[in-house]
């Protein structure tokens, strides 16, 4: 049977997530804009143009386009030379193409920093589709996503098995219908039960999902 999958991408496939984060951090203490480590939580699902209008609503002084640009400068090289994949993602996304399995990205990040990314790891042409939340004009925390995706995919939401480190990606795409694996990643650690109680299931590694 032809299984669907749709991943995340930051803290799901690549490592990427301390970049990410310090991306966010940058800004704001570049700004002095106070905030405690939920932000991440928060952000995360957002992408770039909702996270960079949520952080001018903290406080931050420049333009949504500023912040985009500060972010991007930070991030772009970061993901085109040094961004690795996490433990077992690559072995095993290959298994799951050898299999038959329909394999599709998801995330928040923007395209100039996915593609690049992806193909530097030579895992880009594995997947059906790589999509960014820009896609879609809207993000990981609207329930119709995930709708829209499986569309896409000529899918049901129930027919397809979203997996994400973030909490309330997590819990949103549950909420869509989608069957929901949350993965471990260390920024997101002190969520693991958060995520475990709204997901079907939890893997600790990636090639854990082989079991799915």
């Amino acid at each position: 049977m032809q299984k669907t999958f749709i991943f995340d991408f930051d803290g799901t496939l690549v490592d990427s997530m301390p970049v990410f984060v310090g991306a966010i951090y940058n800004i704001l203490d570049k700004y002095k804009v106070p905030y405690t480590e939920e932000i991440v939580k928060i952000l995360t699902p957002l992408g770039g143009q909702a996270g960079a209008e949520y952080m001018r609503k903290m406080g931050v002084p420049i333009t949504t386009e500023q912040v985009l640009e500060l972010m991007f400068e930070y991030m772009v090289k970061e993901y085109e030379h040094n961004v690795l994949a996490k433990e077992g993602v690559v072995e095993t996304l290959k298994q799951m193409k050898e299999r038959g399995y329909s394999l599709n990205v998801l995330t928040a990040s923007p395209h100039l920093t996915l593609d690049p990314c992806l193909k530097r790891l030579k895992i880009f042409d594995i997947f059906d589709n790589v999509w960014s939340c820009d896609d879609f004009n809207t993000t990981k925390a609207n329930p119709e996503i995930y709708a829209q995706a499986s569309k896409l995919l000529k899918k049901s939401v129930e027919q397809v098995i979203f997996v994400d480190d973030n909490f309330n990606a997590c819990a949103t795409a549950k909420k869509a219908g989608m069957k929901v694996y949350g993965i471990f990643d260390k920024s997101s650690q002190d969520y693991v039960e958060e995520i475990k109680s709204v997901a079907d299931g939890y893997a600790y590694k990636f090639s854990e999902l082989l079991e799915v």
